[in-house]
C-alpha cells in the first residue's frame, strides 16, 4: 500500500494528471458512534506540504476527524483519499501503519519507561532502532533536543515532551501529520514560540500538517487553510485573510473574532446604517445586519456613544461602546496606549473597508 502511495505522489508532481494527485481530500465523510452522527458530511483538503487547521469548539467532532484520517476510527460512509490513493471509504480501510501518516496526541503519549531516543525511534524498522542513523540525528538538532536523548519523559518540561512527540511522529519520514491541539497545555509564551518553529520545521521538511485547535489565533497564525467545524459539519473552509473579512455566516464571523453587527438598508455595494454609508463585498438589497470588526471603527471626541469599558493589551486598547439610539454594544479596536476613559463620550465613524452582511432573519 506505502508504495501505491509514494506513486502516487510521484505521478502528481510535475505532472498533469490533476490536483487529486497533490492534496489530501475527504470528500463527504459521515462517522455514527453509536446511534449518534459525530461527522455529518464533511469535505474538507489540503495541497501537499500545505497546513490545514481544523477550527472549531470543545465536542465539534474535531478530534473524530482528525482519528478518521489516522486510521483510528472507521467512517461510515465517504472516502478518504491521500495524493490520489484512497485510503478510507464505508467498505476497507487501510490499517494506520500503511498510511504513511504521523500523529502528535494531546497528552503526547510518550513511553514514560523508555528513554527519548527510545520513544523517537519506537515506530522504525528494528534496524534503524537499533542504529538510528544520521537522519535522525538530523532530526534531533531540528527539533532541538539532542542533548536529553538519554533522559525519560518524567525528567522533561512541557515543552521538551512536546518535541519530543513531535520527533516521534516525524521520524519515520511520514508524507503527513496530524497534530490534536498540541500545544493546549503549554504557556502562552511557549505555545507562541513552538507553534512558529514547528511552522517553519514543516514548512522545511514539506511535510503536509492538519491542526485540531479551538484557538483562533493559533488557527490564524498556522494555516495556509483554516476549516471552520461545528457540531460535526464544516461550515467554512478558506484561507485566513478571506474566512475573517468574509465570513458565511454570523456565527463564523463571531467564533473567528470579535464581531458586532450594524442594522441597515442594502442597494447594491453599499449599505446605509447609522454610522453612514458602509461599502459591502457583495451586491445586496434591501435589511441587512451589517459586519464591523473592532478595528473598522475610528472614534473622535462626540456624542454618539458612550465608553462603558477600556481594555487594554499593551500593544492595543479594545473599547466597549454603548451607542445612544438603542444601547447597542460596539466594540473598537486602536494601538497602543487609551486615548479615552470610561465614561467619555464619542462619536463614531467607519473606516470604509468593505465588508459583508448577513440579510435580516437569515
Amino acid at each position: 500500500m506505502l508504495d501505491k502511495v509514494r506513486r502516487s505522489q510521484e505521478i502528481g508532481e510535475g505532472s498533469d494528471h490533476g490536483l487529486k494527485f497533490t492534496k489530501l481530500q475527504i470528500e463527504d465523510v459521515s462517522v455514527d458512534i453509536d446511534g449518534l452522527s459525530v461527522l455529518d458530511h464533511v469535505s474538507v483538503s489540503v495541497k501537499k506540504g500545505d497546513c490545514l487547521v481544523i477550527l472549531g469548539p470543545s465536542g465539534c467532532g474535531k478530534t473524530t476527524l482528525l482519528r478518521s484520517l489516522a486510521g483510528l476510527q472507521k467512517i461510515s460512509s465517504g472516502e478518504i483519499t491521500l495524493y490520489g490513493e484512497k485510503i478510507a471509504d464505508q467498505h476497507s480501510s487501510v490499517p494506520p501503519e500503511e498510511r504513511n501518516i504521523g500523529m502528535v496526541f494531546q497528552d503526547w503519549a510518550l513511553f514514560p519507561h523508555l528513554t527519548v531516543m527510545q520513544n523517537i525511534v519506537f515506530g522504525l524498522s528494528r534496524p534503524r532502532r537499533k542504529n538510528p542513523d544520521y537522519e535522525i540525528e538530523e532530526l534531533l538538532q531540528m527539533v532541538g533536543i539532542s542533548d536529553l536523548v538519554e533522559r525519560y519523559p518524567s525528567s522533561l518540561s512541557g515543552g521538551e515532551q512536546q518535541r519530543v512527540a513531535l520527533a516521534r511522529s516525524l521520524a519515520p519520514k511520514p508524507s503527513t501529520v496530524l497534530l490534536d491541539e498540541p500545544f493546549s497545555s503549554l504557556d502562552t509564551g511557549l505555545r507562541v514560540e513552538l507553534r512558529q518553529e514547528v511552522s517553519e520545521l514543516f514548512k522545511e521538511l514539506e511535510v503536509t500538517s492538519v491542526f485540531v485547535t479551538h484557538d483562533q489565533d493559533e488557527a490564524f497564525a498556522l494555516g495556509d487553510q483554516v476549516a471552520v467545524m461545528n457540531d460535526g459539519k464544516i461550515i467554512q473552509q478558506d484561507k485566513p485573510s478571506y474566512l475573517y473579512r468574509h465570513p458565511v455566516n454570523r456565527w463564523v464571523a463571531s467564533f473567528v473574532g470579535e464581531a458586532s453587527t450594524v442594522p441597515g438598508d442594502a442597494a447594491g455595494q453599499s449599505a446605509q446604517t447609522r454610522l453612514g454609508d458602509i461599502n459591502l463585498c457583495f451586491e445586496m438589497s434591501g435589511p441587512v445586519d451589517v459586519l464591523i470588526r473592532p478595528e473598522e471603527i475610528m472614534l473622535e471626541i462626540g456624542s454618539d456613544a458612550e465608553v462603558i469599558c477600556v481594555d487594554f493589551f499593551g500593544h492595543d486598547t479594545l473599547y466597549t461602546l454603548r451607542t445612544n439610539d438603542d444601547e447597542q454594544e460596539l466594540q473598537c479596536r486602536t494601538g497602543g496606549m487609551p486615548q479615552y476613559q470610561v465614561g467619555d463620550r464619542v462619536a463614531i465613524k467607519h473606516s470604509g473597508v468593505r465588508t459583508v452582511a448577513f440579510p435580516i432573519g437569515r
